[in-house]
């Protein structure tokens, strides 16, 4: 793997001029946070050595170099789950190349159900942690001392200045933000009601397919994490409705203005 892990990290160097800091994972019917970028690079992920290539419908498949919020930034529009049949090593590839590439802070987005009963479609949930439901760990197996430590901390597995810095703009911009915490399952199913009430009496605000792996990745790494859920579809009890991937991606993208716009303010004032 570390092998896999430099070759495709040179390759990347090989393309770019560009030495980001950031990097961004972008969820269902969120890759519109890319018209943004400027001066563009783009790298379809069929062309990356070792890369595997996202197979969901509202994952585009590319890696995008450019500047965002007047800073350097590396972004993948499309990200790969374990339940399209990859292993938790080939789900989280991506992030320990970014960090063979001198990426300090991941910012990720995506789409997920609500179970708070404060909660409606449309919402931004800052995640400030999470539950991991995964029957696979992404760091299951031999620990690479040159990835991170064999057994990582995770107090903190969502930076708090960036979560204070995310809700200060919220304030200033009247853009309503909740705080929760993020389920994170297998899929592909979406949750059953009896599902959605055990996740909740666990303490979960929002659940979803994917997110958590490559949080614990980053933090293995020695990375800054910022998430944010946009809330697509409610598991609140008494208010359980059908929910299909294309209702995910038509709420994700009207949610998208305002997830956009919090990215981009975060990463524009984020030491």
């Amino acid at each position: 793997m570390l092998q896999k892990i430099k070759e495709t990290a040179e390759f990347l160097q090989g393309k770019v001029t560009s030495r980001p800091k950031i990097a961004i994972i972008l969820g269902t019917g969120l890759g519109d946070l890319v018209s943004h970028i400027e001066n563009k690079i783009e790298i379809p992920y069929t062309e990356i050595p070792n890369f595997p290539v996202s197979t969901v419908e509202g994952h585009s498949g590319k890696l995008i170099f450019g500047q965002l919020g007047g800073k350097e930034i590396m972004a993948m529009q499309g990200r790969f789950h374990y339940y399209e049949g990859y292993d938790m090593k080939e789900v989280t590839f991506p992030v320990r190349v970014m960090k063979a590439f001198g990426i300090e802070t991941l910012f990720l987005s995506n789409a997920s159900g609500g179970m708070n009963p404060s909660f409606e479609v449309g919402d931004l949930m800052l995640i400030t942690d999470h539950i991991n439901c995964f029957p696979e760990h992404p760091l299951h197996g031999k620990n690479y001392d040159e990835l991170g430590p064999r057994f990582p901390d995770m107090s903190e597995p969502y930076a708090r200045d960036l979560i204070q810095l995310a809700i200060e703009i919220g304030k200033e911009n009247n853009v309503k933000l909740q705080k929760g915490v993020y389920v994170g399952t297998s899929g592909p199913t979406f949750e059953t009601p009896a599902e959605y009430r055990r996740f909740y009496l666990m303490g979960g605000d929002a659940v979803g397919m994917s997110t958590v792996p490559e949080v614990i990745v980053a933090k293995h790494g020695g990375m800054r994490v910022f998430g944010i859920s946009v809330i697509t579809d409610l598991g609140v009890v008494g208010r359980i409705e059908n929910v299909s991937h294309e209702e995910v991606q038509k709420a994700a993208a009207a949610a998208q203005p305002h997830m956009t716009f919090i990215m981009k303010e975060v990463i524009k004032r984020s030491n």
